[in-house]
């Protein structure tokens, strides 16, 4: 809505905000540590894009919100001329791919590209280090991880260069990354957003990380239908342009919201009180608050690594035979450790995803949403050596996705918002899970914890002034 304004107004166009967003970006990427968000610059086709965009706010016929308006993309899906490298140096750039269809909508609704963000390697970590890319720290603190996989993304939007990115999701790869940095984001439904030139897999979801719940809405908007090259969306329920953005100031009386108290418990102190917090709040506008029970919530992070682990183990089965040498230790380690794991394995994780989707079912068909926090705690402490080297730190990769594998495994929108601190005083979230194609009421809780001052982003502690404004 700001860059919008400032384009109405006559204030700025699209191509002198362009210009500053790769100039911003650069200043980021010399920053020590680095924040480094592009993986590369896009410039000539964005300058293109910016110049048709100026001149249709000139015309008084912009396309719709997102008209203008810098998008970076993880560098999951294909972008025309980089292709998508997925966090590797063995998966070659591609520059003869066309846009995915997501990006492509992206453009067909006026966004400006930016070019691809750097993520963790093929999306296995949910902590943000890379040692084949310069991979940017949190937004608030130099010494804390950003999160991953949809790192560079996260850190784009968190630092200030937009106010929505591309991110994708398999274990909370949007969530988490929003969390960390203080952002909102959201997992859609399985199939509510075209994977065409993208992901694969039955954990992975195409989605949004932003500086507010109407950025979701609006991108939402603008990429979400059928595809004809992906069967997943056939059949899936159109959104009607300005749904997801109307229920935004639907107001939250008389929601049911289901509380899922083990989970909760699982959480830090801090994360807990923030959670709680943010409930209470809701309760006071006259939402009901409903305890539920899960039995195998506690659960799905182990069934999830085992799922989202071997498809990507077997994914990698030419990779593995071919370029070994050239995958980073964490991932080659990861790999080693699922050569233990048999078919049978996968089948019995399976089984009880089917289990936990009908547990999920029959509690939503009592409350209209599932609360829980987004991570155990804060982002956690990170070496200049670590991010050279790579790492393997399992305790604080399972208390990042502790919470976040329900939404996959279930296939059901997922969304989370920035609600609080931890101990340390940085960031943490609150996750709402809805029902089947219900993004509309997860963002319309999301905006009125923000409408309410319950949820709000912090100003970052490099901030980027892309429409040209100085703090």
């Amino acid at each position: 809505a700001t860059f919008a304004a400032a384009y109405e107004s006559g204030r700025t166009d699209p191509v002198a905000v362009t210009e500053r967003a790769f100039a911003e970006a650069r200043r980021l990427a010399s920053a020590t540590p680095s924040m480094r968000v592009l993986l590369a610059e896009a410039e000539e086709s964005a300058l293109r894009d910016a110049e048709a965009s100026a001149a249709r706010w000139r015309a008084g016929a912009p396309r719709g919100p997102l008209d203008g308006v810098p998008v970076p993309i993880k560098e999951e899906l294909d972008v025309e001329g980089f292709g998508a490298r997925l966090g590797t140096t063995f998966v070659p750039a591609w520059p003869e791919a066309p846009d995915a269809t997501l990006v492509a909508r992206l453009r067909d609704a006026g966004a400006v590209i930016l070019g691809p963000t750097p993520m963790t390697e093929m999306g296995m970590s949910p902590l943000g280090g890379n040692p084949n890319r310069q991979m940017p720290r949190n937004v608030h603190a130099a010494d804390r991880l950003a999160g991953g996989s949809s790192t560079g993304s996260a850190v784009a939007v968190g630092s200030g260069l937009c106010p929505v990115a591309l991110g994708v999701d398999g274990g909370g790869s949007i969530r988490v990354p929003a969390a960390f940095n203080g952002l909102f984001g959201i997992k859609p439904t399985f199939g509510r957003v075209s994977r065409h030139g993208g992901p694969g897999g039955t954990m992975a979801h195409a989605g949004p990380i932003g500086a507010s719940a109407r950025d979701l809405a609006v991108f939402l908007e603008a990429v979400s239908g059928a595809d004809p090259e992906d069967w997943l969306t056939h059949g899936t329920p159109p959104v009607d342009d300005g749904a997801l953005v109307g229920a935004l100031g639907r107001g939250v009386e008389g929601l049911r919201i289901g509380v899922l108290e083990h989970e909760m418990e699982e959480a830090e102190p801090a994360v807990r009180r923030a959670c709680r917090a943010a409930l209470d709040a809701l309760e006071e506008e006259e939402t009901v608050l409903v305890r539920v029970d899960l039995p195998l919530a506690e659960h799905a992070p182990g069934v999830g690594y085992v799922t989202i682990g071997l498809e990507t183990y077997t994914n990698l089965l030419e990779a593995r035979r071919a370029h070994w040498d050239r995958m980073g230790p964490d991932l080659q380690l990861l790999c080693r450790l699922l050569a233990g794991f048999g078919s049978g394995d996968y089948l019995d994780a399976q089984r009880l995803r089917s289990t936990l989707r009908l547990q999920t079912a029959d509690a939503l068909r009592e409350v209209d949403l599932l609360a829980l926090p987004t991570t155990v705690g804060e982002a956690p402490t990170v070496t200049d050596h670590d991010m050279r080297t790579g790492f393997a730190d399992t305790p604080a990769l399972h208390a990042a996705c502790r919470f976040a594998f329900l939404g996959n495994l279930t296939g059901l929108p997922a969304g989370t918002a920035p609600v609080g601190s931890g101990e340390a005083g940085l960031p943490v979230g609150l996750q709402l899970v809805g029902d089947a194609f219900d993004e509309a009421t997860v963002l319309q809780v999301l905006a009125h914890l923000e409408r309410m001052g319950v949820a709000a982003p912090r100003a970052p502690r490099i901030p980027v002034h892309p429409l040209g404004d100085q703090p």
